[in-house]
């Protein structure tokens, strides 16, 4: 397991439920990495709490298929194979293709000047090559769209696939060419959702997401 700095510890009523919180955190934000084992100790020093609060928290995380228990050899962080990368990208890109033609009807100005704000600010990490930032933008403009579907349950079934591969969807090295491909199709997003044009924007869409699915198998190692 990666080496986990040192933080604060956690003093909230419902402890399981931020611990489930914070390791979830350091899953999707790559500092556990896919595979890596579960350190008991080392997590329970780094939260300040015992080991009945994390135990209950990786049972939960193992129900969303974020950690793997192993038997009688305590968790680690779930890895996929190739063909399990498939079919999660295939539903992603289904959900996020039926958020955006739903986000067409729903949407405001607001919140589509909202998108545009951040899909600057993106364009400027990408020209400086400035990826940390990029990325967190990146994430950011999707996760609006989805909102502005107005459908609590496909952002809540979204948010909870879409986790499984948070990092990797979003913070792997692209190319050049797969750069500048992503920026271009995020411009025509915004052209999209200013006509109001669900149909198109959910076949961009599909089509935007279908694409990650090399780069996302390459950072888990995946296997057929």
């Amino acid at each position: 397991m990666n080496k986990i700095e040192p933080g604060l510890g956690i003093n909230r009523r419902y402890l399981h439920d931020e611990v489930v919180d914070r390791m979830r955190d350091l899953i999707r934000s790559g500092d556990l990495e896919p595979r890596a084992r579960i350190n008991e100790s080392e997590l329970t020093e780094r939260f300040g709490i015992s080991r009945t609060p994390l135990r209950e928290a990786i049972k939960i995380l193992a129900t969303e298929g974020l950690l793997e228990l192993l038997p009688n050899r305590g968790a680690r962080v779930a890895s996929l194979s190739q063909s399990e990368i498939e079919e999660m990208i295939e539903v992603i890109a289904g959900l996020e293709a039926t958020a955006a033609d739903l986000a067409c009807r729903t949407i405001t100005d607001e919140e589509i000047a909202g998108i545009e704000r951040d899909h600057h600010a993106m364009v400027v990490a990408w020209k400086a090559g400035e990826e940390g930032a990029y990325f967190s933008l990146n994430r950011s403009i999707h996760e609006a769209i989805m909102a502005a579907s107005r459908n609590a349950t496909l952002g809540g079934i979204y948010a909870s696939l879409s986790g499984r591969i948070q990092r990797s969807r979003y913070a792997v090295h692209q190319t050049t060419e797969q750069w500048a491909q992503a920026v271009s199709e995020h411009e025509r997003m915004i052209e999209l959702l200013r006509a109001r044009d669900g149909e198109a924007l959910a076949v961009l869409m599909r089509a935007h997401i279908r694409a990650k699915t090399p780069v996302i198998a390459e950072n888990f190692g995946a296997t057929s």
